[in-house]
């Protein structure tokens, strides 16, 4: 790797994270920790003020003030970031659309005229719905992101989502977006469990909590995580059938799970607030079916049929 691309790539590194160990540096780069000590000394040249830790457990740090490095994109990066500021300007995180401008008006002055023609192209042919629905303050965010970074307990006051407010103590792990809403992962200090809260409903008190050593998330993929949690709260109530019908069969006319079960057979799991409702969806399928689960089901399928029948 060329020197000045090893520098280019050590500067990211300790923009990512706050502490960096001289060995994980190395190992990073591929090189010796020599080798990441010289570098170190070339971006104190350049003005950058990265600051270190002398002994076994030392490390560097970057500290306040540095300097933005030249910034260099490829064709398609610059694309995607010209259309992610056009999107930013009228989203759903607030007090960014402004700055969010200001950034591309300086991005779209350096870039090649071919680039400015496709992202001119991709913004008319575009047409985007309005998103009616909550906004996060972009402070919020930005401050829950460097908490999940630098591992310190969050406090905040929290508005539940039957409006009951409540005091919350969080080690948080991940923000997630979800459609035109925000979600921070946590562990729940008080409650000793993995919780979600809506970014939205936050209100943060500061200062931060102590620093937490880091935990095993609830599941190697958050975000699904975070879906099938969403989707249980959402909707409490259960109920799968066994479908006399393959699978096939089902495709593209139902929102539940279909799950084969030989060739011909399957079972259909419905999930919602409202047992008259499933019974509705599952009659109008137009296959032949068991109940499964729960039992109460099969009553509210017996009283739909007789309300049919007359």
């Amino acid at each position: 790797m060329p020197a000045s691309t090893r520098l280019l790539r050590l500067l990211s590194l300790l923009q990512s994270r706050r502490d960096w160990s001289s060995a994980d540096l190395a190992e990073r780069l591929g090189v010796a920790p020599r080798t990441v000590r010289r570098d170190v000394e070339r971006l104190r040249g350049l003005g950058y003020p990265v600051q270190s830790t002398p002994g076994v457990a030392g490390g560097y740090r970057l500290g306040a003030g540095a300097r933005l490095p030249p910034l260099l994109l490829d064709d398609e990066e610059a694309v995607a970031v010209a259309v992610g500021l056009r999107t930013a300007a009228n989203g759903t995180v607030t007090g960014i659309e402004e700055t969010s401008l200001r950034a591309l008006a300086k991005l779209e002055q350096v870039l090649p005229a071919r680039l400015r023609d496709r992202v001119n192209t991709l913004q008319t042919h575009t047409v985007r719905i309005n998103r009616d629905g909550p906004t996060v303050d972009a402070e919020v965010l930005t401050h829950i992101a460097a908490a999940c970074r630098d591992r310190e307990q969050l406090r905040f006051d929290y508005t539940g989502h039957r409006g009951e407010p409540a005091t919350r103590r969080a080690e948080p792990h991940s923000l997630v977006s979800k459609g035109n809403r925000w979600y921070l992962v946590g562990w729940d200090a008080d409650r000793r469990d993995w919780r979600t809260y809506r970014a939205d409903r936050i209100r943060l008190r500061t200062p931060n909590g102590p620093r937490f050593a880091p935990r095993e998330p609830p599941a190697p993929d958050v975000a699904a995580w975070l879906d099938n949690r969403l989707i249980h709260e959402m909707w409490p109530m259960r109920a799968r059938f066994l479908v006399h019908a393959p699978a096939e069969r089902l495709a593209g006319q139902t929102s539940g799970t279909v799950e084969p079960v030989g060739d011909d057979r399957c079972v259909l799991t419905l999930r919602g607030d409202d047992l008259h409702l499933m019974a509705v969806v599952v009659a109008f399928l137009d296959v032949d079916f068991e109940v499964l689960d729960p039992p109460e089901l099969k009553e509210r399928l017996r009283a739909l049929g007789r309300r049919l029948l007359l």
